[in-house]
């Protein structure tokens, strides 16, 4: 089985990123990383990932990376690639929104938590 992780270049999926790399070492697991940040995936992996990833400990491969497609909702493609991998964990990362923000736009966090597939670790970022 794998972890999961959505990262995107923040300090919340920078999080959601050392978690997931730490439960993927407790758990002797392979890690896969799908970034939100919509791209060419023929540009390569983003820089600040790259480093984190050069820098994995030992007993972890280099693991699958993947994008998400331009219209695709972040929500969506986070179920969808839990779906398509079947991970024993999803990690995610989360910041604060105002009660009015989450009315006006929904929470990604909280679509993510009732549709997945697998258990989700959600991670704040650090202040």
């Amino acid at each position: 089985m794998t972890v999961l992780v959505a990262y995107n270049d923040s300090p919340q999926g920078e999080a959601a990123l050392h978690a997931a790399i730490a439960e993927a070492e407790r758990r002797g697991a392979p890690l896969a990383v799908l970034v939100l940040t919509p791209q060419d995936p023929d540009a390569g992996i983003p820089a600040g990932l790259a480093h984190q990833l050069d820098a994995l400990p030992e007993g972890i491969e280099r693991p699958e990376v993947t994008y998400r497609p331009e219209h695709v909702d972040p929500a969506d493609a986070i179920v969808d690639e839990a779906e398509r991998t079947h991970p024993e964990l999803v990690v995610i990362g989360a910041r604060k929104r105002s009660p009015v923000g989450k009315f006006l736009l929904g929470s990604t966090t909280q679509r993510v938590l009732l549709d997945s597939p697998a258990p989700v670790l959600v991670i704040k970022a650090r202040h």
